[in-house]
């Protein structure tokens, strides 16, 4: 080769070097910048998702917070008004009773009243403290029949709010040969049937017919079915009634007397024993129909 001619080409395989060195200089410096770029927005892009996010948990939160100041604060009321009206009641039958001499079957008309409304203070005290340890309450588990449970519960539920025998109506559809026995306890399950009964009664309405059923699901699960006629839950409210301290604004604005616990502690309850509560309703003054479902307990 001559000389000049390597020269030359030594020149042009150095300016080419050079060229393809300046291409990945540019190249890389690019995407160095870039790769910066990207990563402050991608920074930038998690931050402001972290912001908002933050946000709408605190809005959620704050929401929350307000309805369950409203809630507690309508279970104020409601409880200050269950205790004060018994109370009331009492103490003027009991100054009735001191200031005046009054026949004997008079007296005894006051002192049935009087209580009466002990029994509902006391069924009061019952329902807020039970709500109260719903969750710290140990169950004392024995085998128990819940045909002879239910069949007490719609019976007591008669008694106390004098109901003709049509009004409140029981019904089993268990074949005799099928065990309706549950493990459970029986004070929380007295409960739970006495609280979906006084509820079924309580929205009813001026004409209660409330139908209590004993129904065998399979052979794994027993029901208890309670179905009124009376005002009925929107499909949004159906969600929401075994809430603590929650009432159905219908009820509110009937003024139908209730602390907001008692479906609570049906939901509790079931829970605990194993099984669920369930709710359904046409809507409003369509009537609603409440089921409690328990296992079977195993044959000894």
């Amino acid at each position: 080769m001559v000389p000049g001619t390597a020269r030359k080409s030594l020149v042009f395989i150095i300016l080419g070097a050079c060229l393809v060195a300046l291409a990945i200089a540019l190249n890389v410096s690019w995407i160095v910048i870039n790769w910066r770029a990207g990563v402050l927005l991608v920074l930038g892009v998690i931050v402001f998702l972290v912001i908002i996010g933050g946000l709408v948990l605190n809005t959620i939160f704050l929401v929350r917070e307000v309805r369950r100041n409203e809630q507690h604060d309508a279970f104020i009321n409601a409880v200050t008004h269950e205790l004060k009206t018994p109370i009331t009641s009492i103490r003027l039958y009991l100054e009735t009773l001191q200031r005046r001499e009054l026949p004997e079957d008079k007296r005894k008309e006051f002192y049935g009243i009087m209580l009466a409304d002990s029994d509902r203070l006391l069924d009061l005290i019952e329902q807020v403290l039970r709500a109260g340890r719903s969750r710290q309450r140990l169950l004392h588990q024995s085998r128990l029949d819940l045909r002879t449970l239910v069949r007490e519960s719609v019976d007591l539920a008669r008694v106390r709010h004098h109901l003709p025998a049509e009004a409140l109506t029981y019904v089993e559809h268990v074949d005799a040969e099928v065990t309706a026995a549950v493990m459970g306890d029986a004070d929380e399950l007295k409960a739970a049937m006495s609280n979906l009964i006084d509820n079924a009664i309580k929205y009813s309405g001026a004409t209660v017919l409330v139908e209590v059923e004993l129904l065998a699901l399979d052979p794994r699960r027993v029901a208890v079915r309670v179905r009124d006629r009376g005002i009925g839950i929107s499909k949004t409210e159906l969600k929401r009634i075994f809430r603590r301290f929650y009432r159905i604004p219908e009820a509110v604005a009937m003024r139908v007397k209730g602390s907001g616990l008692g479906l609570f502690i049906v939901s509790s309850v079931a829970r605990k024993h194993g099984g669920r509560v369930s709710a359904e309703s046409d809507g409003p003054g369509q009537g609603s129909t409440f089921t409690m479902q328990l296992p079977i307990a195993p044959t000894t």
